[in-house]
């Protein structure tokens, strides 16, 4: 079924040459915007009325083609370069210059038929891609690739294609320019989670900073019976079975979510890092992982002990799948299988990861024999459901100056396991070389982690278009 609002918003350019068959070009264009339609993709493309065909073949088109792109600036996601010929490279790079979008470009060309080979029938797309590309490339323009050189309109291949751009289209335009919050300091004990706000700001992701104690103080000043308060208390009693949980920490946590979500609104924030271990315990007496997790649920990511870098990758990860993410540790080795690993947290993890028999609220049993069990409720515990994972780190490397990532694909599994908090079992392919490459270049031990394969388009959209260093590991 259709969805009712499009997985992407695409600018298309249509290649001409004009001592190729005419016909190539216009039943191009008209195939390729169809199944764009079909797939729930909009496009935006000149009309035949505009240019020959509605292609782009000279720079008069390449003007034409920039100015339609430029109206339509603020709803454009990406932009596809379709061949159904060899196409014009110097128009094309022209368009994609003058329209000064700095948007994603997937380049993608019409295959030939074996028996249609003679003047007239054949299209030469094949070799007309590589001139396009070594224009972008001369121009400055950066750009993907489709996974096989040429593609036909109705093909598999190129729906898994443009599925894996739209996807890099909405992570670049979801990290670019965002805003994101940090609530309370950075627990002491926990160096591995620093990170350098100057990088993000120069990687366009700026970092809204509230003190704790505003934060309880807010609280304070919020009635039991207030609305907002009574609203939230039953979306928690709604969101995750309660059990015993007294009702004096339900409350609490209803007024924490309430003053976190008005802070988040009030400064257009679409993530958030929390201080937790072990203030919010000692001083307030409620955990926030369910919050926490009911935020990530909702596709607002929220990671906890002010690991900003670990939510900014659940945020990639969530733009990438359409899905909520969590963060988790990399915790234990799972007997002596060395592809298998223990993830783990106290836990916040969002609703999506647990089978709904399987998941409840509960004490945090680590910091409970520190500050005592009354004052440590609000965890939701249960097993990670089997399926498939991708997990991402992001760190500030503020040595080299850099934003740097790893990504790798892997699946949770069914494998037995009695444990407390958000627990499951993780197998990676050559797991070990993985850790190796974290350890030796010293990535912190969280893992953000999505319940989806989406390795692909996250390390194309971070690498290739954001410019961090990034680590595929395949």
């Amino acid at each position: 079924m259709k969805l009712q609002s499009p997985s992407a918003t695409l600018g298309v350019i249509v290649g001409n040459r004009g001592f190729f068959p005419a016909e190539l070009a216009r039943d191009g264009r008209a195939a390729m915007l169809a199944q764009l339609e079909a797939w729930n993709i909009r496009p935006i493309c000149l009309t035949p009325e505009e240019t020959r065909h509605g292609a782009v073949e000279s720079y008069q088109e390449a003007k034409q083609c920039a100015a339609l792109f430029r109206r339509h600036r603020d709803e454009l996601d990406g932009v596809l370069v379709t061949l159904p010929n060899f196409g014009d490279e110097r128009a094309i790079a022209a368009a994609l210059r003058l329209s000064e979008l700095n948007l994603p470009v997937l380049v993608h060309a019409f295959p030939d038929a074996a028996g249609q080979m003679r003047m007239g029938q054949r299209r030469d797309s094949f070799c007309g891609k590589m001139s396009a590309c070594n224009n972008l490339r001369q121009f400055g323009i950066k750009y993907s690739l489709t996974r096989e050189h040429v593609s036909a309109v109705d093909s598999a291949a190129l729906r898994r294609d443009l599925a894996d751009f739209a996807a890099v289209c909405r992570i670049v335009r979801g990290l670019r320019h965002s805003r994101v919050g940090a609530i309370g300091a950075r627990p002491a004990a926990f160096n591995t989670v620093r990170y350098s706000e100057k990088l993000l700001e120069l990687a366009g992701i700026s970092v809204e900073v509230i003190d704790l104690s505003e934060i309880l103080g807010r609280i304070g000043r919020l009635a039991d019976d207030a609305a907002a308060v009574s609203d939230k208390l039953a979306a928690i009693q709604h969101y995750v079975p309660t059990g015993s949980v007294p009702r004096a920490a339900l409350l609490k946590m209803a007024k924490l979510g309430v003053v976190i979500e008005q802070w988040m609104a009030a400064h257009e924030l679409t993530g958030a890092s929390i201080q937790c271990w072990t203030a919010l315990e000692e001083f307030f007496g409620v955990v926030p992982c369910t919050i926490m997790s009911m935020m990530s649920q909702g596709l607002v990511p929220s990671a906890c002990e002010v690991d900003m870098v670990g939510m900014l990758a659940m945020r990639a990860l969530q733009l990438a799948s359409g899905s909520a993410s969590a963060i988790v540790d990399w915790n234990n080795n799972f007997g002596d299988d060395p592809d298998k690993a223990v993830i783990f947290h106290c836990s916040n993890l969002p609703k999506d990861f647990f089978a709904a028999a399987d998941w409840k609220m509960d004490f945090q049993e680590i910091i409970a024999g520190s500050v005592g069990q009354a004052n440590t409720y609000g965890t939701v515990t249960g097993k990670i459901t089997p399926g498939p994972l991708t997990l991402l780190r992001i760190s500030s490397d503020d040595i080299q100056g850099r934003l740097r990532a790893y990504v790798t694909e892997g699946e949770s599994t069914a494998d037995a396991l009695a444990s407390f908090g958000g627990y499951g079992v993780v197998k990676v392919p050559r797991l070990q070389a993985l850790l190796a490459y974290a350890c030796r270049e010293g990535f912190e031990h969280h893992v953000s982690v999505n319940r989806s394969h989406v390795a692909a388009p996250i390390a194309e959209a971070l690498g290739n278009y954001l410019g961090w260093e990034v680590y595929h590991h395949a």
